[in-house]
């Protein structure tokens, strides 16, 4: 594979192979045929105008049309910004403000995307399916203008995604291809993937494990895709037989779902080459009950956006696979430093914040300089995670520096939920806060002092017009005050225990 950009994947391919499958008598497209379909609409997206260099938002469910317009996006040189359909439109406002979206592209009907669009006074485009082609309408009308695009460079900014930190709003996460095919490199040399691997995604294509982690990894080394429209585990297995898939990759909630369900769905005793968990701590108990159940390997991995996904993973047989750790670097330098951030490297076994080098680590976040000077130290580039390294090399993760709530694999910053539990009227203070969870790994709870009349449900039901549901606190706690330190400060693990009798 000599593919140097995102553009470069699929006409790299074997254009007879088998790209992407949609299972129950969905399409199936070969390389060959998938190239046209991405050549045909970059030709549409540039003779609307569609400039190199500035954000397209990418609106939609997993699928074909969703692939097929990330990879034409990225054609035509301009930077795919993928969300989340289940955001509110004051989220979507936030996200496509922030990217300065020269487009944004939406399916069909009244949708939320839609709307904010609109009120930013950015184009919107609807996307739809026509047998394997992908419609685009402009008010209505389907484009049919088609012009010829310049290909983009491997320093050219191909993904613009956002990650939650501890600052109120999340940060601008600008991507490039070569920070991109680095990562796809590091991947599918991970997992030794080849032509002949068939990787299910059940994981969401705006988040950069179904992305990064299977889709495109899978592009670069020639496989093939298999894009339900979203996970069902009632048609995990009968999905899986009828693809012949031979990997997937998912949080650990749905690995759990899936062994819970093991037996009344007839899942085999041997199934997948290999079976992927990232985006939340596995387990060990869950680990060994995935091999024993499925009849494979579970590699967990470790990935982060600021990383393009991938930094390190657990290897394939006949390599050690360590439950609780998350295995070997994969083409990325890592190391543990300081916890104060001087630039001092601990020794093995010593925990401190882990670092990381690479060419796959992004250059800076969007226009943030403050959090660019905190986030580098010495090119060490810090992922705000607690842990150590073994004498194998092994890592392992005891805890997040940073005050986010990861729950299923989605990175919640407490700040942001703060700040809408706070525009209520009838909240005068508010924390947020993390507690752990056997099914999602941890939920969002949440308490506040009144100012007002309201109860919990009321400011929940606040908390979902402004907030994506898995933002939404579980829990809020009405209390006459909140704890604080001597010196008149609220930390997040003081009230956690307080209300939810977390462990200090």
């Amino acid at each position: 594979m000599t593919a140097q950009t995102i553009a470069d994947l699929i006409p790299s391919a074997d254009q007879s192979a088998p790209a992407i499958v949609i299972p129950g008598g969905g399409p199936r497209l070969s390389y060959g045929e998938l190239d046209e379909e991405v050549e045909r609409v970059a030709g549409l997206l540039a003779g609307i105008g569609v400039q190199p260099g500035r954000a397209v938002s990418i609106v939609l469910p997993n699928g074909l049309d969703f692939v097929t317009l990330f990879m034409s996006v990225a054609r035509v040189g301009a930077i795919a910004a993928p969300l989340n359909s289940a955001y509110t439109e004051e989220e979507f406002k936030f996200y496509m403000e922030d990217a300065d979206s020269q487009l944004a592209i939406v399916p069909p009907g009244d949708h939320a995307g839609r709307d904010a669009a609109a009120s930013l006074g950015i184009p919107v485009m609807e996307a739809s399916l026509d047998g394997s082609a992908t419609v685009l309408k402009s008010g209505g009308t389907p484009l049919s203008e088609s012009k010829t695009a310049d290909r983009p460079n491997a320093e050219d900014i191909a993904l613009f995604l956002h990650t939650s930190g501890t600052t109120s709003r999340p940060k601008g996460v600008p991507l490039t291809h070569g920070n991109l095919v680095t990562s796809l490199k590091n991947i599918s040399e991970t997992y030794e993937l080849t032509p002949d691997d068939v990787a299910m995604v059940v994981m969401p294509l705006f988040h950069v494990h179904g992305l990064i982690g299977v889709s495109l990894s899978t592009f670069y080394s020639g496989g093939s895709i298999v894009v339900p429209s979203r996970f069902s585990a009632s048609a995990f297995w009968p999905i899986q037989a009828e693809t012949a898939a031979t990997w997937y990759s998912a949080v650990p909630t749905i690995h759990q779902v899936l062994l819970l369900r093991a037996d009344d769905d007839n899942a085999p005793d041997r199934s997948f080459r290999f079976i992927r968990s990232c985006s939340s701590a596995l387990a060990p108990s869950v680990f060994h009950s995935l091999e024993e159940r499925f009849g494979a390997p579970v590699l967990e991995a470790y990935g982060m956006t600021e990383a393009s996904h991938q930094m390190a993973s657990s290897p394939l047989p006949p390599g050690d696979r360590k439950p609780g750790t998350v295995g070997k670097p994969t083409g990325v330098e890592v190391a543990i430093m300081d916890m104060e951030g001087k630039g001092d490297l601990q020794s093995v076994g010593a925990i401190g914040e882990v670092v990381i080098k690479g060419h796959n680590v992004m250059h800076g976040y969007n226009n943030n300089p403050d959090a660019n000077a905190e986030a580098f130290v010495d090119g060490w580039f810090r992922t705000g995670d607690q842990g150590f390294l073994d004498d194998d090399g092994y890592l392992t993760l005891t805890g997040r520096i940073k005050e986010l709530i990861n729950r299923g694999g989605e990175k919640i910053s407490p700040l942001e939920v703060d700040a809408v539990l706070l525009q209520h009227d009838a909240v005068a203070e508010a924390v947020c806060f993390g507690v752990a969870d056997e099914k999602y790994g941890e939920v969002v709870q949440a308490a506040v002092v009144l100012n007002g009349s309201a109860d919990e449900e009321s400011i929940r039901s606040y908390c979902r017009e402004h907030l994506a549901d898995f933002k939404v606190p579980d829990v809020v706690y009405i209390a006459d005050s909140l704890p604080r330190t001597a010196t008149g400060k609220i930390q997040r693990r003081h009230v956690s225990t307080a209300f939810a009798g977390g462990s200090d």
